[in-house]
C-alpha cells in the first residue's frame, strides 16, 4: 500500500486538494498572494488599513492528547493542545505581517461523556497562560470568549479550534512577492526557544493522523476506539510498534510527548524581524499543511531550491522508520525541521539568523530562488533529491 493511499483511507490528505478546489472561486482579497486573505478595513473604513480573519485548530492532535492522558494520567498535555490551536492561527497571520492586537475566539466541541470539566479547565487555562506569555514579549492577544458545545453525537472526543482576527496597516502586509535571487532563511521548529519551558520536537499540528497511527502500537486499537474513525480498516489503526512511554534514540522526551510537542510560535521573533527588516523580506511561508511544498501556492515562474536543510529531528526519523513512508511523501506532509521560512535579500540573511539565535532558535540559509518556466520545488537532502510541481 502506498503512503498516499494510506492517507486517503484514513480520511486525510497531504495536499488538501478538495479544500483548494472548494475555495478557488472565492474572492482572494486585497493582496491575492499574501499568506492569509486580507480584506479592506470594514470596521473603520480607513483606506490605509486592512483586516484579516483566520480560523484553524489543533486538528486530530487532540485525539492523541486524549490517548496520552488516559494512558498516563498526565492532564497537562491538554495545555499544549490549547497552544496548538492558537499558534496555528497566529503563525499563519504573522506570515502576512500581522504581529499584534489579535482578537481571539475559542471553539471547543466535546463528547461530554469522555471529556470532563477538568480537561476543559486545562485547555482554557493553557490558553490564558500562552496569551500571558505572548504579552510579556509585546504581543497582545485579546481573549474574546467563544463557544464550548457538547456534541457527543458527532464528536468522538474533543476538537479545539479557534478564530483570530486583527486590523493592521496595509503597507505592513507581506504580499509574498518572492523574487529570483532571493535566499530562503529557515527557522528551526525543534529545540528549545527562550520562551519555551522544555524541548520541542518540531512536530507542529500537521500530519498527526498519519503520525500517531503509523507510530503507536496496535494495542491502542482496542483500548481507545474513540480516538479514530470506526470506518477505518483495522490494519491502518495504530499499526506501529511504540508505546507512548517508550524512548527513541537520544530524544529528551518519550514517544508520546515527541508527537505531542506544542506547535512552536515564531511570533516573538517575527515581531522583531519585521520591525527591523520588513522592507527586505519579500515572502513568508508557514510550512504547515503541505510541509516543505507549501510555497508552491505562492509563486509563479520560480524554481525553489532547498539544499541546505536542518539535520532531521528525531521525531521525523521516528515517523519514517515506523511508517516506512517514502521520503518524498515525508517532505510533503511534515515540516521536517523548519516550519517558518522567509524569502529575503541576501544582504539581511545573516542578521535574521543572528536575531533568531537570541531567541534560542536555530536558523540558516536553507535554499534559494531561481527563474523557471514552471513553478517547482526541489528538495536536496541526505535522503535523496525530490521534485514537486
Amino acid at each position: 500500500m502506498t503512503d498516499q493511499s494510506k492517507y486517503n483511507q484514513r480520511g486525510v490528505s497531504a495536499k488538501k486538494e478538495d479544500v483548494y478546489k472548494a475555495i478557488e472561486g472565492l474572492d482572494k482579497g486585497l493582496f491575492p498572494n499574501a499568506f492569509c486573505k486580507v480584506y479592506p478595513d470594514y470596521l473603520l473604513n480607513n483606506e490605509n488599513y486592512c483586516t484579516i480573519v483566520h480560523a484553524d485548530g489543533a486538528g486530530t492532535k487532540s485525539s492523541l492528547a486524549y490517548l496520552y492522558w488516559k494512558e498516563t494520567g498526565d492532564i497537562s498535555v491538554w495545555r499544549g493542545i490549547a497552544q496548538d490551536s492558537l499558534v496555528m492561527n497566529t503563525d499563519d497571520l504573522i506570515c502576512a505581517g500581522a504581529v499584534n492586537d489579535f482578537l481571539f475566539c475559542s471553539i471547543i466541541n466535546r463528547n461530554k461523556h469522555l471529556i470532563p470539566a477538568e480537561v476543559l479547565k486545562e485547555i482554557i487555562q493553557g490558553t490564558n497562560d500562552f496569551i500571558r506569555k505572548m504579552k510579556s514579549y509585546g504581543i497582545s492577544i485579546h481573549y474574546m470568549g467563544g463557544e464550548t458545545a457538547d456534541l457527543g453525537d458527532v464528536v468522538r472526543t474533543v476538537t479545539v479550534d479557534s478564530t483570530i482576527s486583527c486590523r493592521m496597516p496595509r503597507n505592513r502586509v507581506i504580499k509574498n512577492e518572492i523574487q529570483p535571487g532571493d535566499v530562503i532563511v529557515g527557522f528551526a521548529s525543534f529545540g528549545q526557544a527562550t520562551y519555551e519551558s522544555e524541548y520541542n520536537s518540531g512536530i507542529g499540528s500537521n500530519g498527526l493522523t498519519a503520525a500517531r497511527h503509523d507510530v503507536l502500537d496496535h494495542s491502542y486499537f482496542n483500548l481507545y476506539p474513540e480516538t479514530f474513525d470506526s470506518e477505518m480498516k483495522a490494519s491502518l489503526a495504530y499499526s506501529g510498534s511504540k508505546n507512548v512511554n517508550d524512548l527513541f534514540e537520544n530524544a529528551p522526551l518519550n514517544v508520546g510527548k515527541l508527537l505531542l510537542s506544542p506547535t512552536r510560535t515564531y511570533a516573538p521573533l517575527m515581531k522583531v524581524l519585521l520591525e527591523k527588516y520588513f522592507d527586505h523580506i519579500h515572502g513568508a511561508i508557514h510550512c504547515s499543511g503541505g510541509g516543505q511544498t507549501k510555497v508552491l501556492h505562492y509563486v509563479k515562474g520560480l524554481h525553489i531550491i532547498k539544499d541546505n536543510l536542518f539535520p532531521l529531528p528525531p521525531v521525523f526519523k521516528l515517523i519514517q522508520q515506523e511508517s516506512k513512508a517514502e521520503w518524498k511523501e515525508m517532505y510533503q506532509v511534515f515540516n521536517m525541521g523548519h516550519r517558518l521560512e522567509l524569502y529575503c535579500d541576501t544582504s539581511v540573511a545573516n542578521q535574521l539568523i543572528l536575531i533568531a539565535g537570541e531567541f534560542g532558535i536555530e536558523a540558516r540559509v536553507i535554499g534559494r530562488c531561481e527563474l523557471s518556466e514552471q513553478k517547482q520545488v526541489t528538495i536536496r537532502s541526505v535522503y535523496g533529491e525530490f521534485n514537486y510541481h
